[in-house]
């Protein structure tokens, strides 16, 4: 039992005034207050960027907060972390920019499980990812043998190194013993496991692959992608449930922050749904039943909630030093200030009521990153759609910002997204079995959840339900 908080700041590129010296410059936003600008130099804006000036997408605004002492920052570039590139697979497919306009517009990826027969289960629906393909990524001899959650990990990895603008080409002239890979899982190849027991019970150990524990143990995504890449700095995974993926970015930003890497694939991957995934998640009681209605299955704060929706997927970030980036030219999407980890100590599944695991966390978090919680206007909460779950929380929450009013809350395990034990991206974040995640953040929020009666006696903070909220 354990948790997890992070903070980050939006890095967001700006054009100097100065263009005729294809100058642009760094506004590092502490919290949602601009407070320093750094010149980059010579840096080419990568029209692929997050930060899209298109129609669909709109743009990013980052509207500024009361003015409050916040505490000491990071000053040293070498030291300070920043977001260069994102890969995903997803269940709206494996481009950044159709998946973040899904969510915009308030598209379910949740739909009625398929890829088994689940008509004797009672739960018939997940994020159930169709039509995978990792053409140009994975040779198709290695394809057939992997399972889905490595498949998952190697095609949103190689895509993060490339949104980074760090192809093959561009690795073979770098230090690659400075890059490392921690990308962690859940439950790992689930499917590898569950077949090689099937095979075991069903025509003896004989008939068991020699893949069988190779693509089940959890460290395989990390180590599969560091040889197709020849990244030979640090590399293992991390398995904390629900926070996995966050846990995973803490790590990778400490091992950048102690110089012992320049840059860091950090993120997660799973690939639960299966019969024994699915069942086993029934089993713990966490799934919504509601087959009726599977899109709005998942609906935290309200009255009628009872539990979330398990998915699929994977996301990655490239974390880098600011240093190392400058001086390669790099995109800068965000910047991560800081983190922490903590620990219930109460039980499996249920949350402490008091909610003392996860306000904790936020608080380190927040010195950690040298944010104050005044700064603080949107909270991204894990919001499980649980009876004690989401009280919890809510209650931590409120013990940390005292004044909830003036923040936005929004939800991870919500209808618009696939959820999963430990995918989660730059915006995101959960917690279950005790992991605790927060992030501090400046965007445009997709809808909040599939809420049709909030349960206003105990949820009195802020919640986000416009598709066209700004923050």
């Amino acid at each position: 039992m354990s948790g997890f908080a992070c903070a980050s700041s939006c890095g967001l590129i700006f054009k100097s005034k100065e263009s005729e010296r294809n100058v642009v410059s760094l506004f590092q936003y502490n919290g949602l207050r601009a407070v320093e600008s750094i010149r980059l130099g010579a840096i080419r804006c990568n029209p692929k960027s997050s930060i899209s000036t298109s129609a669909k997408c709109g743009r990013i605004k980052a509207m500024a907060s009361p003015t409050v002492s916040a505490p000491k920052r990071e000053k040293d570039p070498k030291k300070r972390i920043v977001i260069t590139g994102m890969g995903l697979v997803s269940v709206f497919g494996n481009d950044i920019d159709m998946f973040y306009n899904k969510l915009l517009e308030g598209v379910s990826g949740i739909s009625p499980i398929d890829r088994f027969d689940a008509s004797e289960f009672s739960v018939r629906f997940a994020g159930q990812i169709r039509n995978f393909s990792s053409k140009g990524y994975i040779d198709g001899k290695n394809d057939r043998r992997l399972d889905d959650c490595w498949r998952y990990c190697l095609v949103a990895g190689k895509r993060a190194l490339e949104d980074a603008s760090l192809g093959q080409e561009v690795l073979e002239t770098m230090d690659r013993t400075r890059i490392g890979v921690l990308v962690g899982s859940g439950m790992g190849g689930i499917t590898a496991f569950s077949n090689g027991v099937e095979a075991l019970i069903q025509k003896g150990y004989k008939k068991i692959t020699p893949f069988f524990i190779p693509y089940s143990i959890t460290n395989m995504g990390s180590a599969l992608l560091a040889i197709d890449t020849g990244l030979m700095g640090p590399n293992y995974s991390i398995s904390t449930a629900c926070a996995t993926a966050n846990y995973c970015f803490y790590a990778a930003a400490n091992h950048i922050r102690r110089g012992e890497a320049d840059i860091m694939v950090a993120g997660g991957t799973e690939a639960a749904v299966i019969p024994t995934g699915v069942g086993g998640f029934i089993a713990c009681r966490a799934l919504s039943q509601r087959n009726d209605e599977p899109e709005r299955a998942s609906r935290p704060w309200d009255k009628d909630r009872d539990g979330f929706v398990i998915g699929e997927g994977s996301g990655v970030l490239i974390m880098e030093s600011l240093e190392h980036a400058m001086k390669r030219g790099a995109n800068i999407i965000a910047e991560y200030l800081g983190g922490a980890v903590t620990c219930d100590a109460h039980h499996m599944t249920d949350p402490r009521s008091d909610g003392l695991g996860v306000s904790s966390c936020i608080i380190k978090s927040l010195e950690d990153a040298g944010v104050a919680p005044e700064e603080v206007n949107y909270v991204n909460a894990h919001a499980t759609s649980t009876l004690a779950g989401d009280l919890a929380e809510v209650n931590a929450i409120k013990k940390v910002f005292k004044n909830t009013s003036d923040i936005k809350m929004n939800g991870t395990k919500v209808r618009n997204l696939f959820t999963t034990q430990s995918f989660t991206g730059c915006l995101s974040s959960w917690h279950r079995k005790g992991h605790r995640a927060a992030v501090v953040c400046s965007a445009r929020l997709p809808s909040a959840f599939s809420r049709s009666r909030r349960d206003e006696r105990k949820f009195d903070c802020n919640f986000v339900e416009s598709l066209q909220l700004r923050i």
